[in-house]
């Protein structure tokens, strides 16, 4: 095992997250978080966020205001 450092595991964490890195590097961030705290903090951030935004996107927007935009935008059409 070779440890990837901080900058890359930090350049790469998006991708990381959402699982769209190659095995090697994959294992190679999730190695080096397991003995790095600073970066691994960086990740339950990184979790806490995608979880949320992923909550507010099931959310529907009010029905008054789905209205108002509909309304605006066939009235540009």
């Amino acid at each position: 095992m070779t440890d990837c450092g901080c900058d890359k595991a930090k350049a790469e964490l998006e991708e990381y997250l959402h699982n769209e890195l190659s095995a090697e590097d994959f294992r190679d961030i999730t190695d080096h978080m397991a003995n790095c705290e600073d970066c691994s903090e960086e990740h339950l951030v990184g979790l806490k966020l995608t979880a949320r935004v992923q909550e507010a996107c099931r959310e529907k927007a009010p029905a008054e205001l789905r209205d108002a935009i509909l309304s605006r935008l066939t009235a540009r059409a």
